[in-house]
């Protein structure tokens, strides 16, 4: 297990060095004045000096490989340059943002995981009966819902008609506890953040505000995890070691747990990494209609005023991401499944 895990972590500076390789070739799609927010620190720059005076400091007109190498050292030291839409560098963007964005996925997650994972063993062990087809239109609705849809009437029911479930991050109220000096901010997690000040007020104030977000994402993903997990489960009822097992008589109970579950997570961990990954990038479309200011209306604000810095930054921490979320499903796949260890 551990070799396993060290061949993975070789890897990781390959793919990360693949990754900003390609993003580099992309940016040389850009001009050399559109590419300047990449490496200026402050907008005071633009003003003090001429833009082509910064090109020849920054070294924009200087042969690829160099502004490659030097590209790479800024983004080693953290410095991904200035973004115009959030107003600062792109890095204080990213670290402003990504706290809203990673308490919604983690409150997204546990109902999707848990109640998808469940239901879906429910179905393939009720297979064609009422239970099963219940689940199945109830999975069918879910994921031919559009989020928007999804997220506009939550919105309009919950909170236009009966004013349950606001959109934002929280209450004009609990903003002004939140930046008091009363108030100290470990996270950026509002409601972790309000447990740990002891302030209850606040806490119920952003689980108000994240309730409508987490029910988009929840009912989208978990229809697609359940229909995974019963699709998975009903090919494994039929093989051998399944029937191996129950002729043996072991109760009910122990065969779904270690011979039918167990394996059909392989599929499951699958499509569960990439809905974290897509989770922790940013829900652009939910983020947007709820106000949640995240990675993802980050990444959309930036796109529409054409904020290269910042569009570039966020994809870069995306890509990131996506190695890391990779790494942690392929050191599942080994704990899961020990045959994968061997390969």
């Amino acid at each position: 297990m551990f070799n396993y895990i060290l061949r993975r972590l070789l890897t990781l500076p390959v793919v990360i060095l693949g990754v900003t390789l390609l993003i580099f070739l992309m940016m040389q799609l850009l001009s050399p004045y559109q590419l300047l927010a990449s490496y200026i620190r402050s907008p005071e720059e633009l003003k003090n000096k001429d833009p082509d005076t910064l090109i020849k400091i920054y070294g924009l007109d200087r042969p690829a490989g160099e502004r490659y190498i030097k590209w790479l050292k800024n983004i080693v030291k953290g410095d991904l340059g200035w973004s115009n839409s959030a107003n600062m560098s792109v890095v204080d963007a990213i670290k402003a943002r990504f706290p809203a964005t990673l308490e919604l996925a983690l409150y997204a997650v546990i109902p999707v995981v848990f109640g998808g994972i469940l239901l879906g063993s429910f179905a393939a062990m009720h297979h064609n009966q009422i239970g099963d087809h219940i689940t199945r239109i109830f999975s069918i609705i879910g994921w031919s819902l559009p989020s928007f849809v999804g997220g506009l009437f939550i919105l309009m029911v919950f909170y236009g008609v009966l004013g349950w479930f606001p959109p934002g991050r929280l209450s004009t109220w609990a903003y002004q506890i939140v930046y008091s000096d009363q108030f100290t901010s470990y996270t950026g997690m509002y409601t972790i953040d309000a447990l740990l000040n002891g302030n209850l007020k606040v806490f119920w104030d952003a689980i108000r505000h994240l309730i409508g977000p987490v029910l988009t994402l929840s009912y989208l993903w978990w229809a697609f995890i359940m229909r995974i997990t019963r699709s998975s489960m009903l090919d494994i009822l039929n093989k051998d070691y399944v029937r191996t097992g129950r002729s043996k008589g072991l109760p009910e109970s122990v065969v779904i747990k270690k011979y039918i579950r167990k394996n059909a997570l392989i599929p499951v961990i699958t499509v569960g990494g990439l809905m974290i990954l897509g989770l922790l990038g940013g829900v652009v479309i939910v983020e947007t209609v709820f106000d949640f200011k995240g990675i993802g209306l980050l990444t959309a604000t930036a796109a529409q005023q054409l904020d290269y810095a910042a569009v570039l930054g966020t994809t870069m921490f995306y890509c990131f991401l996506l190695v890391i979320v990779n790494l942690v499903v392929d050191i599942l796949y080994a704990v899961i499944d020990p045959r994968v260890r061997l390969e």
